[in-house]
């Protein structure tokens, strides 16, 4: 896909290729905190050298369009869940999966948490200049216990229905795991204490209806997943090397990004 920049206004300006903010760069020797995401923690997992280009370079990767329909089910999902949260009862799917004990979970900060761009979770590394955070969809919460439990909305369409098993080991879906993974690690280090059960609560689309008659019907489905994020730290502090680093990592064989970089290099050069 080939992407063009605009402005706010929508018109086509010059593309750089090169982050023009300051705050998007790492420096080592700054002491203001410099913040990770989770989706960035996941390009350090997904290409090291893509991540490195990316924060410590600036390298701009190319903007890709919103999903503006997953993101439309996950605000009508949260406005469901808030409703619930603010009587503190619980959903009506808790019933149906069992959870007799679980209501959202109520704190000021929840939308704080729940903003990916400005705040979300967040725990800063001792001994750095670095944070790492992510906005968790929602939090529910085991009255009986007061265990807290990790919640991610997934929209999908699908013929086959959604089970627990198809689901966790579809080869797109690892990726969400390492999502749940960071959340929990988080929470955890800002000192909660968290079920080890999360859920993703996929909105699976009806492909099967006989028109679409200006509506769309989805079958939604509880996914439990036992996290585990014993195996973080440890990356982490392999991408905390790298940012100090004044040598470029190698790059994920895989990485479709960097085979089209030099597969591109190889035919501009040959072309002159």
């Amino acid at each position: 896909m080939l992407s063009l920049k605009r402005n706010s206004k929508g018109e086509f300006v010059p593309a750089s290729g090169i982050r023009s903010r300051a705050s998007s760069l790492y420096d080592p020797t700054s002491e203001k905190i410099f913040n990770i995401s989770r989706s960035k923690f996941s390009d350090f997992l997904t290409c090291p050298r893509c991540f490195y280009l990316d924060r410590v370079k600036g390298l701009a990767s190319p903007s890709t369009p919103g999903w503006t329909l997953n993101e439309t089910t996950d605000l009508l999902l949260k406005k469901e869940f808030d409703e619930c949260r603010e009587t503190q009862t619980p959903h009506r799917s808790f019933q149906k999966a069992g959870l007799t004990n679980v209501i959202p979970f109520a704190h000021e900060e929840i939308e704080k948490w729940r903003d990916s761009l400005h705040a979300g979770l967040k725990y800063e590394i001792p001994g750095t200049n670095i944070s790492l955070s992510g906005g968790v969809d929602d939090i529910w919460q085991d009255i009986k216990s007061e265990q807290l439990i990790v919640v991610d909305y997934k929209s999908q369409a699908n013929n086959n229905p959604v089970t627990p098993e198809d689901y966790l080991n579809g080869t797109y879906h690892q990726g969400y795991k390492v999502q749940m993974d960071f959340y929990a690690f988080l929470l955890t280090k800002m000192g909660f204490d968290v079920s080890p059960i999360a859920y993703f609560y996929v909105c699976n689309a009806d492909r099967s209806a006989p028109g679409f008659g200006g509506k769309m019907y989805f079958e939604e489905t509880l996914v439990p997943y036992q996290w585990d994020s014993s195996w973080i730290e440890k990356r982490v502090f392999e991408m905390l090397e790298i940012l100090n680093s004044d040598k470029m990592p190698e790059s994920n064989l895989a990485c479709e990004n960097c085979a089209y970089s030099r597969q591109r290099a190889i035919m501009e050069k040959t072309s002159e």
